[in-house]
C-alpha cells in the first residue's frame, strides 16, 4: 500500500470529517456490511436539489469509515445528479489504493448508502412536499 495513501485513510479513519447527525436530515439512508460488520448511516440536508450539508455515522474497519468521511467532503454543495454520477473509480481515487473483493465492499458502503439516499429523492416533489 502506498504510504502516503495509508496515512491519509488512517487520518481519515481517527479524526473524521462530518461524523455525526443532523438535526433534521432530508434524508437518511444506512447500509451494512454483514460479511464483516461494517455499518455506515449517510445523511443529507437537501434544498433545491443540492447538498446543503452532509453526516456520517457508523462503525467499522478503517476503509470503510474513511471512505464515507472523504465521501461527506467530495459531495457538500453538490447536486443530487452528481452524487448520482459518482462511482466506486471516484471511490477509489479517494482513497488512493487497490483494493481486492472482499475490502472494496467496505471502501463502497458510503456510496451505496449515498446513492441510495440520492435516488430515492428523485421523485421528491420539491413543490407539495411529498
Amino acid at each position: 500500500m502506498d504510504p502516503l495513501a495509508r496515512e491519509t485513510i488512517i487520518d481519515y479513519y481517527r479524526n473524521p470529517r462530518n461524523k455525526g447527525h443532523l438535526d433534521a436530515p432530508t434524508v437518511s439512508h444506512e447500509e451494512k456490511n454483514p460479511t464483516c460488520g461494517d455499518v455506515v448511516t449517510i445523511e443529507l440536508m437537501i434544498e433545491d436539489g443540492v447538498i446543503q450539508d452532509v453526516r456520517f455515522d457508523g462503525h467499522g474497519c478503517s476503509i470503510s469509515q474513511a471512505a464515507a468521511s472523504m465521501l461527506t467532503e467530495r459531495v457538500m454543495g453538490q447536486s443530487l445528479a452528481d452524487v448520482q454520477a459518482l462511482d466506486k473509480e471516484a471511490v477509489m481515487e479517494m482513497l488512493g489504493i487497490e483494493l481486492g473483493p472482499a475490502r472494496l465492499k467496505c471502501a463502497l458502503l458510503g456510496l451505496k448508502a449515498l446513492k441510495v439516499g440520492a435516488y430515492g429523492l428523485e421523485s421528491w416533489d420539491w413543490q407539495r412536499g411529498s
